[in-house]
C-alpha cells in the first residue's frame, strides 16, 4: 500500500492538516503544530501554507482506523 499524504480527522485542532502532515512523516503532531506556529511569525509564511496545504490535501474520510 502507497504511503498518501491526508488531512487528519482524528487528531485535528484546526483543518487537520498539522495532525496528518505528522502521521505521514511519522512525527508527534505537536512538534509540527509548534513548527507551523514558528513559520507564522516568519513574514506569515506559516499562515499562508496552512491555507493552501488545508485547500490541497484531501480529508482521510475513507481510511479505517
Amino acid at each position: 500500500m502507497s504511503k498518501r499524504l491526508y488531512r487528519s480527522s482524528l487528531d485535528k485542532q484546526l483543518g487537520g492538516v498539522c495532525g496528518g502532515v505528522a502521521e505521514y512523516f511519522e512525527l508527534d503532531p505537536s512538534l509540527v503544530r509548534i513548527g507551523a506556529i514558528l513559520l507564522l511569525f516568519v513574514g506569515g509564511t506559516g499562515f499562508l501554507a496552512y491555507l493552501v496545504a488545508w485547500l490541497v490535501i484531501p480529508l482521510d474520510t475513507d481510511k479505517e482506523y
